[in-house]
């Protein structure tokens, strides 16, 4: 278990020194030819990447296995669940406002 956490922790870190590596390539490939701004260096590329994921990404890191396809199987089987609750005349209903939408 120990191992496990100190395996899970060190694949973080260099996660983020690569993903901080690659917005610093980026930021200095394309933004100074574009805008005339300056370049950036490592760590400055790591405080722009941390306060990206702050303000338009989520803080969660899920370790889970295949974790996004898992929450969008969650939301299609949500889905399927109230199709199958549904009586034949429901569904037909339902085609038929969907068919209705999509005309507009």
């Amino acid at each position: 278990m120990k191992t496990r956490s100190i395996q899970i922790i060190l694949m973080g870190i260099i996660a983020l020194v690569a993903l901080s590596g690659v917005v610093m390539l980026l930021w200095n490939l394309v933004i100074p030819s574009i805008f005339g701004l300056t370049a950036i260096n490592f760590w400055q590329a790591l405080g722009l990447f941390v306060l990206v994921r702050i303000l338009f990404g989520r803080l969660r890191v899920n370790f889970g296995r295949n974790s996004i396809l898992r929450s969008r199987m969650d939301e299609r089987s949500d889905i399927r669940k109230k199709w199958m609750e549904m009586s034949p005349e429901q569904r037909e209903e339902f085609i038929n406002r969907r068919r209705q939408y999509g005309n507009k």
